[in-house]
């Protein structure tokens, strides 16, 4: 324990020095330093929220479950980042009545931005029902799936490649169980 904090204490002994020459060699930077927050982290970056109002339209086919099964068509706003949040938004609800039940049909969910308030207002409305899309599972829950097929195919690649390394043993050159030799143990 003692060497580790010898080692440790010269250790910041050189770089105080060298550092204190270094510092008088090095100009000042010209650009200004990023704030620093709680525990010498930097602060969380600044939002930047458009000061227009922003207007998208999302058709989306909905399964017997109020499931969103696909997007069928899009009206985009003029900013892409709020027209792909507002996409995902839209493959992920469920749309029902008070009730709880649904029904299968095409309906319009259009995302209105307020840059006064910074909210966002989403209003849906059917456009026609019935569909052959009733019993099709929803776009959610094919994603999910998806994701864990990804992982469960990493996980065996990982494993394959696990299975061919060398073991410790080999890397060491030596054998599983070595037995002492009697050069090996010490006179009592």
């Amino acid at each position: 324990m003692r060497w580790f904090v010898l080692r440790a204490t010269l250790a910041a002994a050189i770089v105080a020095t060298g550092s204190q020459a270094a510092d008088a060699a090095t100009p000042a930077p010209s650009v200004s330093q990023k704030p620093v927050g709680a525990f010498g982290m930097q602060s969380a970056p600044v939002m930047r929220y458009p000061n227009v109002p922003l207007h998208s339209e999302v058709v989306v086919e909905v399964n017997h479950k109020g499931q969103v099964v696909r997007v069928k068509s899009t009206k985009p706003s003029k900013m892409q980042t709020f027209n792909l949040q507002t996409y995902g938004n839209a493959l992920q609800m469920w749309i029902r009545k008070p009730d709880g039940s649904a029904e299968t049909g095409l309906y319009r969910v259009t995302y209105d931005y307020d840059p006064k308030t910074r909210k966002v207002t989403r209003n849906v409305a059917i456009v026609s029902t019935g569909g052959n899309w009733g019993n099709e599972e929803g776009a959610a829950d094919v994603m999910m799936d998806l994701v864990k097929k990804q992982a469960e195919a990493a996980h065996k690649q990982q494993q394959e490649q696990n299975a061919k390394l060398p073991s410790l043993n080999q890397i060491r050159g030596a054998s599983p169980s070595p037995k002492p030799t009697p050069a090996a143990t010490l006179p009592p």
